[in-house]
């Protein structure tokens, strides 16, 4: 009697992000870089962290850098350095991670929503001239997903007004516009070092970029319970340091992040290929000039909610930045925005989804993903 047939095996998990696989593939230097901290017993503004922050600094393409305890430490100082103090307000979009807004918030400041273009995310300058007031103190950008914001016509207004422009650079670094780094085009440039970023530590981490050697010496004193001096504190000040640990661990990351970054673009591309052929899907948007690093590969379609749950179904997985903008948070609410207010934003928090986009994903991968988006849309 023969054996029954068995049935076919389920296909294996797509992840939306893989860390370890990374990890399998350089654990040896990880661990290499770890125990020569441990044997130094520095473990916080040592050498390694000296030597990121210099080659971080010449990534991006200006002369300072200055490591700190997360992306969002770097934002709150950038700001501080910046002069924005409470009863101040700051110019930044409604569509980011809720970071980006409750830095302003945590001086004091008011946030003041500024509503993105539909094509990039990104916030939009023609919006500015109506959302600014004679207390705004200085223009937050984000160069979401890995894509810089359209800067020159957002450094043209700042420069209109004299106000300080920081680019919230967590997504997007080793990304470029018009031949021009992110982290170089504003006055300072605020990166997260998050385990999950295209450069990302075993932690939180974070570093401020800039050309001016004034603000940089002022977050390197904030950042040390504002110690000008051993034990001589001439301002209040924040406990904010980069340890050694990942300082290390960051080096070791950053000697791959060019191959990781020609790894995503490859992605996208095959990605970006696949999904023509697929009526409904938005791809993410690269504008002549503008260098994707594709932090997300974030696509864009009415019925995503739907999507989600399908790809879910089938075992792969995808993610939603960001479901709900900040102007309709809760931690927002006394600011009386509602529904309607940044429509565009608004309605990308209803129908962007990111899909699986790391640098060891493949291109079998990304054409099952893709065949099940279509399948979906022949069913729907």
């Amino acid at each position: 009697m023969s054996a029954p047939p068995q049935p076919n095996p389920l296909p294996d998990p797509v992840p939306q992000l893989d860390l370890s696989a990374q990890y399998a593939a350089m654990g040896d230097e990880i661990r290499t870089a770890v125990e020569r901290v441990m044997a130094s017993q520095q473990f916080v503004l040592g050498r390694e962290g000296a030597a990121l922050e210099e080659e971080i600094a010449g990534l991006c393409g200006v002369a300072h850098g200055i490591g700190l305890a997360s992306g969002t430490d770097a934002l709150i100082l950038a700001l501080r350095v910046c002069g924005v103090q409470a009863g101040d307000e700051v110019l930044l979009p409604p569509f980011t991670f809720v970071a980006t807004g409750s830095a302003v918030s945590a001086l004091g400041a008011k946030p003041v929503f500024v509503d993105i273009r539909p094509d990039t995310y990104n916030i939009n300058p023609s919006e500015f001239e109506r959302r600014v007031t004679p207390r705004t103190r200085a223009i937050v950008v984000v160069h979401l997903y890995g894509l810089a914001a359209d800067m020159d016509p957002i450094l043209a207004f700042a420069k209109s007004r004299k106000l300080p422009v920081i680019e919230d650079n967590a997504q997007a670094i080793g990304a470029s516009y018009k031949g021009r780094r992110t982290g170089s085009l504003g006055d300072l440039a605020c990166l997260s070092f998050y385990p999950t970023k295209n450069l990302g530590a075993y932690g939180d981490a974070g570093m401020v970029v800039t050309n001016s050697v004034e603000l940089a010496a002022r977050i390197r004193t904030l950042r040390n319970h504002g110690q000008s001096a051993k034990y001589l504190s001439s301002e209040p000040g924040w406990n904010s340091r980069l340890d050694e640990i990942q300082a290390a661990i960051l080096r070791v990351k950053l000697r791959h992040l060019s191959n990781w970054q020609r790894a995503r673009q490859s992605h996208a591309a095959e990605y970006n290929r696949l999904i023509s052929q697929i009526p409904g899907v938005m791809p993410p948007l690269a504008p002549e000039g503008f260098e994707h690093v594709y932090h997300q590969y974030t696509v864009r379609i009415e019925q995503r909610d739907a999507l989600q749950k399908f790809l879910s179904e089938r075992k792969i997985a995808s993610a939603v930045y960001y479901p709900y903008p900040l102007h309709l948070q809760p931690l927002y609410s006394a600011l009386g925005h509602k529904a309607g207010d940044f429509p565009h934003a608004e309605r990308a928090a209803h129908e962007v989804l990111s899909l699986p986009m790391y640098p060891e994903l493949r291109n079998e991968q990304i054409a099952r993903v893709v065949e099940n988006i279509g399948d979906f849309i022949k069913g729907n």
